[in-house]
């Protein structure tokens, strides 16, 4: 069902009829849940080049970029899922103390309801797809709302997902930010939400109404830590990846994209050489001409890059690029050094392609910067120092923490995705999104005998005894003593 321009009361139906069909009990079977994830493999590939175009319509993404960071996130989550779904879904036995024996215990999975997904406009087919598998997985009805700064993706979802899906369970809702205040105003009984986290407090503040639980995926000033590697190969494939880790992803428009650099003063010059010479080699001597560099997705996004430079002290600051085509969306891979600590730049997430160099004396105290800011969602550092690498991990607070490399980590279904204090909270990704989509249901199977009778009234001073020996000791000898103790 699609719905534009959203009425109350046709957000309303929309959710009535998802509640309904949860309520039916159709979600709960396997056989369904699989049914719907093997139609979405086979939406992705009759439309794949459907899929290619709306991307490049809306934020200029080359067809391999897309695949790289979409479709075949897309496609590697639905197999992590169909291959896993049976063993996700088996209730787990949970050991009980002795002292509750012949009782069992299990935890069983159950689907939490109806869910609202609010995906975003930087990937919006990963972003969108990837917590929605993970809500039909545990057997969820889902109201998908995509973001209408991607306007041509969101029209694709909204006009396929209805062709290949149970539209009955699944149902897109296009619109801008009316319609999200329309939804937001319902009950739910899961909200995700990805996105900024000036928008986060508004969703969360809105779930807090009805005590709905929310997972917020927002983002953050992520830092890299470049380390003065003493090897000249692994200093260049360090900066390689930075470099793909800065514009490679939608101009720089990522969460978890390198927000910021701090390296030694010492190999600041050096680092600057190689980066400009990389990217280069990547998007070529005029990358306003080259096709593997995405657009910024809008001219409200473009105005605000450019008043992030417009500072000027932090237009002195750029040592490459640094040039903005409005008409075009375009801003070139900019490279700034030092620039003030204070200014927008460095107080604020950049999410494009400007990056800041900030030099050190020393690489130790990176830790103390970073430790100065806010909480973010991904720390990258490229160092062999096990002593560096375990005062990150120990010392530091984010989402997640990734050596030698960047972004990968979004990559793993198993490793959990989500991030910390203003970069969010809640976690998805293979099972996670399994996880947190389900409620774990405690189950446990009691037995008419024995009757331990000391738990009951009239107390006396036999039974607090007893009770006070009862969560010390195991059930046998706490047997042992009531029968000694009766004698």
């Amino acid at each position: 069902m699609i719905i534009s321009s959203s009425s109350m009361e046709a957000v309303e139906e929309s959710l009535g009829e998802a509640r309904k069909t949860f309520s039916s009990g159709k979600t709960r079977s396997v056989e369904w849940r699989k049914k719907q994830l093997r139609a979405l493999i086979e939406l992705i590939h009759d439309n794949e080049e459907n899929i290619f175009k709306a991307l490049h319509d809306d934020l200029g993404k080359h067809p391999t970029e897309a695949y790289r960071d979409e479709v075949g996130v897309v496609l590697r989550s639905l197999d992590t899922a169909l291959s896993s779904i049976e063993k996700w879904v088996a209730p787990k036995k949970s050991s009980v103390p002795l002292l509750f024996f012949p009782a069992k215990g299990e935890v069983l999975p159950e689907p939490l309801g109806a869910i609202l997904i609010f995906s975003s406009w930087n990937f919006p087919f990963s972003l969108a797809l990837d917590p929605l598998i993970g809500a039909i997985s545990a057997g969820n009805t889902v109201i998908l709302k995509p973001s209408d700064q991607a306007p041509a993706c969101s029209s694709l979802l909204a006009n396929t997902i209805p062709l290949y899906l149970d539209c009955n369970a699944i149902k897109v809702i296009e619109g801008g930010p009316e319609t999200s205040e329309r939804l937001l105003q319902l009950k739910w009984d899961k909200i995700f939400f990805t996105g900024s986290p000036r928008v986060g407090q508004l969703v969360m503040f809105a779930a807090a109404k009805h005590l709905t639980p929310v997972v917020l995926e927002l983002g953050g000033k992520c830092p890299t830590i470049l380390d003065s590697l003493s090897n000249p190969r692994d200093f260049k494939v360090a900066v390689k990846r930075i470099v793909g880790g800065k514009w490679g992803p939608c101009s720089g428009q990522a969460c978890i994209g390198i927000d910021y650099l701090l390296v030694e003063e010492k190999s600041a010059s050096t680092l600057i050489e190689l980066l400009k010479k990389i990217i280069g080699r990547f998007y070529g001597e005029n990358p306003r001409e080259s096709k593997s560099m995405a657009r910024i997705v809008n001219k409200h996004h473009f105005a605000r890059l450019h008043n992030l430079i417009k500072d000027p002290r932090v237009a002195a600051s750029i040592v490459h690029g640094g040039t903005l085509d409005e008409d075009s969306l375009f801003v070139e891979p900019t490279i700034l050094l030092d620039p003030p600590l204070d200014a927008e730049i460095m107080t604020e997430e950049i999410f494009g392609p400007f990056l800041p160099i900030i030099t050190l004396k020393n690489i130790e105290e990176s830790i103390e910067f970073v430790n100065s800011r806010p909480k973010p969602l991904a720390i990258y550092a490229f160092t062999k120092d096990e002593t560096l690498k375990r005062r990150i991990i120990s010392e530091t607070s984010s989402g997640s923490v990734t050596f030698n490399d960047v972004m990968i980590q979004f990559l793993c279904d198993t490793l959990p995705f989500g991030g910390v204090d203003q970069s969010g909270f809640g976690r998805y990704h293979g099972k996670y999104s399994f996880d947190t989509f389900s409620h774990e249901k405690a189950v446990m199977q009691g037995s008419f005998f024995p009757e331990i009778e000391p738990r009951y009234p009239p107390w006396t001073l036999f039974k607090i005894k007893f009770i006070r020996l009862a969560y010390r000791l195991d059930y046998f000898r706490l047997v042992l003593l009531l029968l000694g103790l009766k004698r």
